[in-house]
């Protein structure tokens, strides 16, 4: 199932078939990802990948989320993906990764505006969330250009390895978001 596709970029659920690519994506980025993914390190082999993908599978199965895979010009780049959807009170809290190499040229800014479309417009939430390690820079900027407000700031909430780290929450309503999409010309934000 594709989420999104255009000229540069397309996103589809991962599948089996994409185990390989996405651990040597890990393996050619792994000291880039270890600063702010702890599970890196438990991704050791091309069967971690599988795991990773059939577990994935299952969540998209139980209508519970879904992770999917960002491909830029036919290679994979990074993943996005939902964590457990509160279907009672539709809301979700969105995470995402680029791998090394692929920062800083607007794809994961693309693929967010791309996945909150979706979750706002096709499945009905009402409430999204990002949330970052505060000295994490890129992935707090990409909150803030999508108009994601910072609602307050999670002290020592994630162990990565060696310290603990505090996490900014950003959220992101419907009402916001569509009053964003009419400003913007019925574009998504």
């Amino acid at each position: 199932m594709f989420l999104y596709q255009d000229q540069d970029l397309s996103m589809r659920l991962l599948e089996p078939r994409d185990a390989r690519s996405l651990f040597l994506l890990i393996q050619r980025s792994r000291q880039h990802l270890r600063e702010w993914m702890l599970w890196v390190d438990s991704t050791q082999t091309e069967e971690d990948s599988m795991a990773f993908i059939q577990s994935a599978m299952q969540q998209a199965l139980k209508n519970n989320g879904f992770q999917a895979g960002i491909w830029s010009h036919g290679e994979l780049v990074g993943i996005i993906g939902t964590h457990q959807i509160d279907w009672m009170n539709r809301t979700v809290s969105i995470g995402y990764w680029l791998g090394e190499g692929y920062q800083g040229k607007g794809l994961m800014t693309k693929a967010c505006k791309a996945v909150i479309q979706y979750l706002f417009e096709e499945c009905g939430l009402h409430r999204i969330e990002i949330r970052a390690a505060v000295d994490n820079m890129k992935s707090r900027r990409i909150a803030e250009r999508l108009s994601f407000s910072l609602e307050g700031i999670l002290k020592e909430c994630e162990w990565l390895g060696d310290r603990f780290t505090d996490h900014c929450v950003y959220a992101l309503l419907q009402p916001e978001y569509t009053k964003l999409k009419t400003h913007h010309l019925n574009q998504p934000i």
